[in-house]
Order: structure tokens, then sequence, then C-alpha cells
């Protein structure tokens, strides 16, 4: 969508006259590439859309814009609003940066697992830092505490907005986008989209993306162990980006054809394996993803087409995913067995 003037909001302005020419203008259209090396001898094509090359080094820079921008022509956004999220990562970045360039004040809110790197970019971008330091008591979890938090600065500061990213459709709509490139490089062609969850944005849109276009594709829904989406019990995960401790609103039963749940070490390895194959450092998330292509490898058709949506950037797992140290600590080896 062109933006192409100045939005009056109560007497406030934001300028958003070249908001497409900037930094924000670079999001999306991000490459697909084929995948050649990652499983050999595969009977099926495999294409990775690399996310990582959004300007904010996620796909959530899609989400952190299109929930900006729609929130502005609303009118629930004005130069002098304050935007507030709770995010352990990449939707923090991709709002921080979005923010950054509007000039708009943003707190995000994060909790002890947030990467010392994550809480070192969202600074450097300008960001408040919100930690909350004790779990819900009930379920152990952050994520609670971490929106009660939330909801507490939005009554407190006026003129605060929420993103809200669980349940803004905003977050879904942005990947209409994301689908429609995949499946325009394809002309057409795909029979299995690959996709992490955690918000159900990416999934969510691109189910809604199918379906509008009669598309034959079906989508397999990679969750995380211990994440409760698909109904597994809840229990801990050290890697952050996908899985979620209670059902998002977005999430709908039937967005996807099936899901594969992937542990922490799955991740690892998915990643490892990526890395070693086709040169791409990815995060956690993706590793997740090229593991469960890996436990649905043999129900795939010969010939099929198949896409990958690779979310992020490796450099953010440099402490976790691709420490040795850091491997042998949480599951007690560093024999980490590739896929092939």
């Amino acid at each position: 969508m062109k933006l192409t003037k100045q939005y009056p909001v109560e007497d406030a302005f934001i300028d958003i006259t070249s908001i497409n020419e900037g930094v924000l203008g670079t999001i999306g259209t991000t490459p697909l590439v084929k995948l050649n090396r990652v499983f050999k001898d595969a009977k099926f094509q495999l294409f990775g859309k690399l996310e990582m090359f959004n300007p904010g080094g996620s796909i959530k820079d899609r989400s952190a814009f299109n929930i900006i921008k729609n929130a502005i022509f609303r009118g629930e956004i004005q130069a002098n609003s304050t935007i507030i999220e709770s995010s352990s990562g990449n939707l923090g970045i991709g709002l921080a940066q979005t923010c950054a360039f509007l000039g708009l004040r943003f707190i995000c809110v994060v909790d002890p697992k947030t990467t010392k790197q994550n809480i070192n970019i969202l600074k450097a971008y300008g960001a408040e830092v919100d930690l909350v330091t004790k779990p819900d008591p009930i379920t152990g979890d952050f994520l609670p505490v971490r929106i009660d938090r939330v909801k507490l600065l939005l009554s407190s500061i006026p003129n605060s907005f929420w993103c809200n990213q669980y349940a803004n459709v905003n977050n879904a709509s942005a990947h209409h986008q994301t689908m429609h490139e995949i499946v325009t490089s394809l002309n057409g062609k795909l029979d299995y989209l690959f996709c992490s969850t955690s918000s159900c944005g990416t999934l969510r849109g691109c189910a809604e993306y199918i379906r509008s276009n009669n598309l034959s594709t079906k989508i397999i829904a990679v969750d995380a162990k211990g994440s409760v989406i698909f109904g597994d019990k809840r229990a801990k995960r050290l890697l952050p980006g996908h899985g979620a401790a209670r059902v998002p609103e977005l999430f709908q039963p039937g967005l996807e054809d099936a899901y594969i749940h992937v542990s922490d070490l799955d991740c690892v390895v998915g990643c490892r394996h990526l890395l070693r194959w086709e040169a791409i450092l990815a995060g956690g998330s993706s590793g997740g993803v090229i593991s469960a292509i890996a436990k649905k490898r043999a129900d795939i058709p010969e010939g099929a087409t198949c896409a990958a949506i690779l979310c992020d950037r490796g450099e953010r797992y440099l402490d976790t995913v691709y420490s040795d140290s850091w491997v042998e600590e949480h599951f007690g080896t560093l024999n980490v067995t590739l896929l092939n």
C-alpha cells in the first residue's frame, strides 16, 4: 500500500510522506531460494523463504509495520502515542525499528528468557525495556505476567496503544503478502508450506490467503513441544520464537492441515544441519521447521513442491543453538547428529 500524505490524527501529525521510501519500505519481498542440499536424494523440491533478509532481521518486521500502519490509519496512534507490547525478541525488534523511524515512544515488556543481545538491539533502536522477573505462580510461565504488566502500563500512560500480537488481525493480514510472494515465485505451484507457530499470525495469514485464492496448498504447522497451541501439555521450553503458553486469539481450529511438534534439541539439530549443508545461519524456529520436514519426509509425495518459512537470523542464537557449551549443558552431549 502506497502512503503518500500526512495523516492528521486529533491535531497531531505522524509524517508518513516517505514511509515506503525509507527502511520500512524494504520490508518484504525476501528471497525464496531452492534448498538442493539440505535433504540428500529428496524426491520433492524444497524452497526456503529467507525472512532474515528483512531489515530488522525477522518475519516479525512485516507484522510490526502492518500493525502500526493500520493503527495510524484508524486514528488509534498519534504522534504523541506510546506503543506498548510484550515480546521475547523479534516482534519487539520489529516494533522498535518501526517506532524509531516514525518517532514514536515504544515500551517493550520482556522477561529473563529474553537474550541479552535482543535487549541490546531493542535499546539501540531507542526502545524502553521493561523487565518482569517473576513467573506466573500457577503456570510457571512469564507470558501471563508480561500481559498483566502491559495492561498496567496501558492504564497508567495516557494515549498508549497495545499492539497485542496474539489477537491483532493486522498481525495475520501482513502474511497475505508473505504467502503471495511465495506462491508468485513458484508460479502458483506449491503443495506444502511448513511454518512455525507462536502468535499464529503467520499461520493464519497464510491460511487465509490459500483459502481466498482457492489454492490446494497444505499447511504443516510446526509447534514446540511444551506449547499448548495444539493441545500439548504445557512444559518448559528453552528457545524463544515459537510455541505459546496459551492459545492465541488469532488461532482457529483447522488453519493447519497437520501439525508437528519439535523439541528444543530438534531445533538445534535442524539449525546446524541447515548451516552445514546450505550455509544458512538461521534462528531456532527455522531449525524446528527443518526437523519437522525431516519427520514428514517419507509422507511427502514424489515431485511435490514444498516451501519452508525461515523466520529469523541465527546471530541472535550464537549463545544458545550454535554454542557447543550451551548444547552440552542442556542436552548432555556435543554429538549432535545431523539429518542426512
